[in-house]
């Protein structure tokens, strides 16, 4: 049987179950929560670095996305909160549309 020990969807366990095949899970406090949550965030971004076209790499997002989501929760917030803040921070620094790279600033 396959160890994997990682954060999984919550209908993981449900598609196993319509395979037959048995497994084990446990619930993870806060701090086991974030830190996974982390983990997996690693995990997608190099996925979606990896992703070979715009349909894997919009996948990728939309899991990095999901993250975002539970991450903001677990911190108290909602998607909106985060959204408000990404928001005031464009405003006060810009995005990234210009697309520029910063070389070098003299000292």
């Amino acid at each position: 049987m396959p160890t994997y020990n990682k954060l999984v969807r919550d209908r993981i366990p449900e598609i196993i179950d319509k395979t037959g095949k048995k497994y084990s899970t446990r619930v993870l406090d806060k701090t086991e929560y974030i830190k996974e949550l982390k983990k997996k965030s690693f995990e997608e971004l190099e996925e979606y670095t990896n992703a070979e076209n715009d349909e894997e790499a919009l996948v990728e997002l939309a899991d990095l996305l999901e993250i975002i989501h539970a991450l903001a929760e677990t911190h108290g917030a909602s998607i909106e909160k985060v959204e408000e803040l990404r928001k005031q921070k464009a405003e006060e620094r810009g995005g990234f549309k210009d697309k520029i790279f910063l070389i070098q600033v003299e000292e």
